[in-house]
């Protein structure tokens, strides 16, 4: 997954700035997005503060970090299987 150019508390920011009254399209051209990003950004983020928003990036990271340790297991799983030959 690309992980995006600008931190939770920069796009909070940004929607802030056009819920203020700034255009869309003068918040796309300052920090250089499309409007399509910045309309994407706005409702994944719109409505939060900069801690809520940590607090939903932390079940994301719990989990990848879980998958990886589930893929470690099912790997040492069937590597186990072949030496017994097992099929």
């Amino acid at each position: 997954m690309r992980k995006s150019r600008f931190t939770e508390a920069q796009i909070i920011g940004m929607i802030k700035e056009q819920e203020a009254g700034m255009t869309t399209a003068d918040v796309c051209r300052r920090h250089g997005l499309s409007p399509a990003t910045f309309y994407k950004l706005k409702a994944k983020y719109g409505g939060m503060d900069v801690s809520d928003a940590k607090r939903l990036k932390q079940p994301e990271d719990e989990n990848a970090k879980l998958k990886r340790l589930l893929a470690d297991a099912m790997l040492d799983n069937i590597v186990l299987k072949d030496l017994l030959g097992k099929p």
